[in-house]
């Protein structure tokens, strides 16, 4: 069930944003946050990337990539693991319909 959405402040690079969020989602949303700030302060504090703009696009840019790259390894694992469950399946019904080839 959501909740009517409250403000939530958040701090990235020092500055203060204020965030409309569902009360069950503002865990999530704060250690987002969290993740993007030391992110982009990393690559701020690198040197090899100058400006605000171009580090957030950045940052957004590597951590949409994480997320792609866990999304495909996701879908990897549920093929693996569907094949895995029809493997046994099939081993069930083998057994079940010839009890005698034990």
């Amino acid at each position: 069930m959501n909740s009517k959405p409250h403000s939530v402040s958040i701090m990235i690079m020092g500055k203060e944003y204020r965030i409309a969020c569902a009360p069950e989602d503002q865990d999530d949303l704060l250690q987002s946050a969290l993740e993007l700030d030391a992110q982009m302060r990393k690559m701020r504090d690198s040197g090899k990337i100058n400006g605000a703009d171009r580090i957030a696009v950045i940052s957004a840019l590597n951590l949409a990539h994480e997320l792609q790259s866990a999304k495909n390894q996701n879908a990897l694992l549920k093929r693996q693991l569907n094949d895995c469950l029809a493997n046994i399946s099939n081993k069930i019904e083998n057994i079940l319909e010839n009890p005698q080839t034990r």
